[in-house]
């Protein structure tokens, strides 16, 4: 099979099986044949993309994997490896043997060739993150694009702590996905006008536990991994969060930037039941729970991340 980039102008001219989560990265299937696949993918800038090992007793026969930057620049991440493609560069795999990270230091686009079909699968799965999101966004009283922006500030706060690539792309999809468990609380308690009761207050507190447990139910490694954090966003660095009463350095740190952001994007967006507070005034609020509701390191990074 023989793929030239003059390919890539059918996605001008032709329906092509498409998915996207689109504040992450979008993914094409150009061209298949012989037990090969040629996706397209764009991935945002300051977003993580990743390769992941085969489990399986004889790597060596592992498929061949290949990424050709079209345009744009990434930075791979492997152990402590790092490296930058620019345009018109590529990076091959046979097998690929640890978690690769690509981060896209620009807006990028990139042909991904395997040796294997991985599309089916690949687009099931994006798909089910983009369902996810949809569905909380539907069924929750926040205004659209509640989980871009959670993901987005946390990925500044992330990338201002220093977090490795691999913790950076786990929190990329834990905070998309911090409030899906919220799908399977009723609607009415979610957009309740007034103050809930006990018995539903324990409800709605349940929804930590069904979100952990609707990442692990779907196998996804990435989702899979996104889960404890999406489990543990509530939880406060006193202990006086829930659903276990986590404290300090028991807390994933993931989710104790979740934890800020969430709060912060809460007090500033409209409810229902009460007006948005101004940034200042979020921000100052945060501040003065430095240390017992939030933990200090992400409270000192959050405000970095938000200083012009």
């Amino acid at each position: 099979m023989h793929l030239s980039l003059d390919t890539l102008s059918i996605l001008k001219n032709r329906s092509l099986s498409k998915v996207t989560i689109d504040s992450i990265v979008q993914a094409f299937l150009l061209a298949s044949g012989d037990d090969t696949e040629v996706i397209y993918h764009r991935l945002s800038a300051g977003s993580y993309w990743t390769l992941e090992p085969e489990s399986q007793e004889n790597p060596v026969n592992g498929p061949l994997e290949t990424i050709y930057l079209t345009a744009g620049r990434l930075k791979v991440f492997r152990d402590s490896e790092e490296i930058t493609l620019a345009e018109g560069d590529h990076i091959s795999f046979r097998p690929v043997s640890q978690q690769t990270v690509f981060y896209g230091d620009t807006e990028s686009t990139f042909l991904y060739i395997c040796s294997k079909p991985v599309f089916h699968h690949y687009r099931c799965a994006l798909e089910e993150v983009n369902h996810l999101a949809l569905t909380i966004e539907q069924k929750d009283g926040y205004t659209s694009h509640h989980c871009a922006r959670i993901m987005q500030l946390s990925m500044k706060v992330g990338r201002a702590m220093r977090l490795a690539p691999s913790k950076l792309y786990t929190l990329q999809f834990g905070a998309y996905l911090h409030d899906v468990g919220k799908v399977r609380v009723p609607s009415e308690l979610l957009n309740k006008p007034g103050k809930l009761t006990d018995s539903e207050w324990e409800l709605m507190k349940r929804h930590t536990i069904y979100g952990r447990d609707i990442l692990l139910e779907t196998g996804l490694p990435y989702l899979t991994q996104a889960s404890l954090l999406v489990g543990q966003h509530h939880e406060r660095y006193d202990g006086s969060g829930y659903p276990f009463g986590l404290k300090g350095e028991d807390i994933d740190i993931g989710a104790a930037i979740i934890a800020v952001t969430d709060s912060y994007d809460a007090m500033t967006t409209d409810r229902q039941y009460r007006s948005a507070k101004p940034a200042p005034d979020a921000i100052a609020e945060i501040q003065s729970l430095r240390g017992t509701l939030y933990h200090p390191a992400v409270v000192d990074a959050f405000v970095k991340s938000l200083a012009p």
